[in-house]
């Protein structure tokens, strides 16, 4: 029989071209495509910076701490790969009478003539610096945090979403096609 440890622990090595600062509960990690920023005062786990590796251990040695760990540790290596890389995520209108047209004003999406209708959808774009493009039948979405690239994309097909209507045969819309 096994015992169980008295808590869990997981290293994150930073990568040379990511630089991570913390700040009590705030994690900022910059790179060469943008900066995140994440608040983790609600998240029971210790966080230390040393050098050039995180240290993620919980306070417990519960499921919940095990997972909790390991999501963290998801997390933080999200906010690296977002600062270095970024996020894109790609999305295709479809229409099959109605020509839609996407325009983007400030921090809004507009979908004007879905379907017809006079009057346009509106989607939100979540975050600063998220950039939104649209490119003929794509619109591309890229940022370097992923929760707010996700749900700016997940905004925009929720706006188009066809209610009271069969969506085999309804294909209107707009739809998430890539997530890089």
């Amino acid at each position: 029989m096994s015992i169980k440890p008295e808590f869990y622990m997981n290293e994150i090595v930073l990568p040379s071209e990511v630089s991570i600062t913390k700040q009590e509960n705030l994690i900022t990690t910059k790179g060469s495509f943008g900066s995140v920023e994440k608040d983790f005062t609600k998240m029971p786990a210790i966080i230390d910076l040393q050098d050039n590796k995180i240290t993620i251990k919980s306070r417990g040695n519960r499921k919940k701490d095990f997972a909790l760990v390991n999501t963290l540790q998801s997390v933080i290596n999200n906010m690296i790969k977002g600062s270095n890389e970024g996020f894109t995520y790609r999305l295709k209108i479809v229409f099959a009478h109605f020509p839609i047209s996407v325009k983007i004003k400030g921090k809004d999406i507009f979908v004007e003539n879905f379907f017809g209708e006079r009057s346009p959808r509106t989607s939100k774009i979540i975050g600063n610096d998220t950039k939104v493009s649209v490119e003929g039948e794509d619109i591309i979405v890229k940022g370097p945090n992923i929760e707010s690239v996700s749900q700016t994309a997940a905004n925009l097909e929720l706006a188009t979403r066809i209610k009271n209507k069969d969506s085999r045969v309804f294909l209107d819309g707009v739809y998430i096609y890539s997530k890089e």
